[in-house]
């Protein structure tokens, strides 16, 4: 046998090893009328999946070796097509993790939609990239994408390297055309507010805005180079933008102490710590600068609103646009 032939075995080995070593953690979801999904196991009795396939009130998990278990959904985040179920029982093996992907390393996408056992296809992880504007409104901070094949039934399913760690959980939910993967460190940091909240908190500020150019006069004002803002060219009654007296015409261009440039940006600082507490946002009136304290409202989403967005129905915009 040549060198090659050896080295291509021992390389055949080693994915085969590390599929078996992931395997140990990725469960079925039944929870749909199709085929059912694949889930992750993040800690003894949690299960990491992926939204859209969480369509009847009862949720089934089958796990590696074969127990069925009832699960109840602690939440989900329709924004990153993740949700958190926890099981009847305080069973199954948590994942190992990689938090620290890189573009060109070998992973393989697993599934597990059937009790024959899991499923797997190899590629590369062939772009890091983000923040991504998500369909139902939201930012998502950073994704994965990979040129495996997502196979029926892998959504909800991990992302894995050659080692079998994770480097994210796999969709097909969010209405691109493709497969993308959640990144290890965003699930993890996503799953875990919904353990806490019930969800991620994202907030709603109530203006509508086109991007226009900053003014060399009005660069001068904020005493650094910002080439662009956010023109508010419409104030929703009622809405914390309007309680904290932002006007049509202000021009933002800053929000809790970082520049804003575009619509994403403001957009992935519209979540987390900021939701109803006083944020600043930095706007340009009459072309001087100005500080307003805007008490930032969460954005709500109705678990039925919710499941319409995943039969189908889309939502775009960011706030309430």
């Amino acid at each position: 046998m040549s060198q090659n032939e050896n080295s291509l075995t021992a390389l055949s080995s080693a994915l085969a090893d590390a599929v078996q070593r992931a395997g140990q953690s990725i469960v079925t979801v039944d929870a749909r009328r199709r085929f059912p999904a694949t889930g992750v196991v993040t800690a003894s009795g949690h299960v990491l999946t992926a939204s859209h396939v969480l369509q009847d009130d009862e949720i089934k998990v089958i796990l590696p070796e074969g127990d069925e278990l009832q699960a109840d959904l602690l939440g989900r985040d329709v924004h990153s097509d993740l949700a958190l179920l926890k099981l009847s029982s305080d069973k199954g093996n948590a994942v190992k993790t990689n938090q620290d992907p890189q573009v060109g390393q070998l992973a393989l996408a697993l599934g597990r939609p059937s009790t024959e056992g899991v499923q797997a296809s190899l590629g590369i992880v062939s772009a890091l990239g983000g923040p991504l504007r998500s369909p139902y409104g939201g930012m998502i901070e950073s994704y994965l994408r990979t040129d495996a094949v997502p196979f029926p039934g892998f959504s909800g399913g991990p992302l894995v390297d050659a080692e079998g760690a994770l480097l994210g959980i796999n969709t097909s939910g969010l209405g691109y055309g493709a497969s993308i993967t959640i990144p290890t460190r965003l699930a993890w940091k996503i799953a875990s507010a919904i353990e806490q909240h019930g969800g991620v908190k994202r907030g709603y500020l109530g203006i509508r805005s086109q991007l226009v150019e900053v003014a060399e006069d009005a660069r001068k004002a904020l005493k650094r180079d910002q080439a662009s803002g956010l023109l508010v060219i419409g104030v929703e009654g009622g809405s914390p933008a309007k309680s904290a007296g932002l006007i049509v015409g202000d021009i933002i261009v800053g929000f809790n102490g970082q520049p804003v440039s575009d619509h994403d940006e403001l957009l992935g600082l519209l979540q987390g710590d900021v939701v109803a507490n006083p944020t600043p946002v930095e706007v340009l009136r009459g072309g001087k600068q100005q500080i307003v304290q805007v008490t930032i409202a969460e954005l709500q989403e109705s678990e039925p609103e919710a499941r319409r967005h995943h039969r189908g129905f889309r939502r775009w915009g960011w706030g309430r646009r």
